[in-house]
């Protein structure tokens, strides 16, 4: 499920810019460098003072607010895309009617954990799931590793846009499966198919909808996405990575979830918070939350 239901991909752009950084955060609010472009948008967690001045923040190229509806300042002084490094992967990056530009640093580490953990199982060519997978970091993090990706979000555009950046990674001809679907539907026919993964991505929304009005609410759908996700795993599993950025769902939070849907299948969980970052003594910036659970392989 994808809240950006009708988001169209942008044109792939170049030069690659390279990098990220969280510069500052404060008053509800986040200033980060995307490539060349500093643009600032709200962030509901920043609730302490910021530390760079306001004319710091004021030389932004762009920012975002949702104070008044959704709504772009100096919009214009960014390209229509644009293209940035992050942890070694590229993405093309634009700036939608949500404010979202197309990727979520965020998951920078998680992307790493992942190619640290499939990339010792390349020439096995694990199969991968990734679901609501937005523009596909992940996709492109466990592709890199070496794996088989089937890659699924309920937004046409969003998965067009995947593939772009599958694209501008050098990995169109890698074993990649671009799925645009609801994502109970998906599961239960896999599973009629009698498909398994060897390794499940899922960072579902708060809220979402799918192709046909299908409606996604992480209160009521998680359970039952993770019962079908455990009954997908392949013999010889290697992990579930869950990932949430729907407030109140802290790593603790998730780790319970995640360990009574794997309950008696062995392995171990592990969670944690997911961080902006910058640098020297910018305040690193809570986004969300992880947990995983890793099957031990002896």
């Amino acid at each position: 499920m994808s809240g950006q239901q009708n988001t169209q991909p942008p044109d792939i752009a170049s030069p690659v810019m390279t990098g990220y950084c969280l510069l500052d955060s404060g008053y509800g609010r986040k200033l980060e460098r995307f490539g060349r472009y500093v643009i600032a948008r709200p962030c509901a967690q920043a609730v302490w003072k910021p530390q760079l001045s306001r004319r710091a923040w004021e030389r932004a190229d762009a920012s975002f607010d949702r104070e008044e509806g959704h709504r772009w300042q100096n919009r214009a002084t960014l390209p229509k895309s644009w293209n940035v490094t992050i942890e070694g992967l590229k993405f093309i990056l634009s700036g939608t009617d949500f404010g979202h530009l197309g990727v979520f640093p965020e998951q920078r580490a998680q992307w790493q954990w992942i190619h640290e953990i499939l990339s010792p199982h390349a020439a096995e060519q694990p199969d991968v799931l990734n679901l609501f997978a937005y523009s596909g970091g992940s996709t492109l993090a466990a592709a890199r590793a070496g794996a088989r990706v089937c890659h699924l979000d309920a937004s046409r555009g969003m998965v067009d846009w995947a593939s772009q950046n599958a694209a501008l990674n050098l990995l169109d001809n890698h074993p990649l499966r671009w799925i645009v679907d609801d994502a109970h539907k998906f599961l239960q026919r896999e599973l009629r198919r009698e498909r398994r993964y060897d390794a499940i991505i899922l960072d579902p929304p708060t809220f979402g909808r799918g192709q046909r009005g299908e409606m996604y609410k992480i209160e009521q759908d998680l359970p039952e996405t993770l019962e079908l996700c455990r009954e997908l795993l392949s013999p010889q599993p290697r992990f579930v990575l869950l990932s949430a950025h729907t407030p109140g769902y802290s790593p603790i939070v998730l780790a319970n979830i995640l360990q009574q849907a794997m309950e008696g299948m062995g392995g171990r969980v592990e969670c944690g918070e997911m961080l902006l970052t910058g640098e020297g003594e910018t305040l690193p910036l809570p986004s969300g939350a992880y947990a995983r659970w890793i099957f031990e392989h002896h």
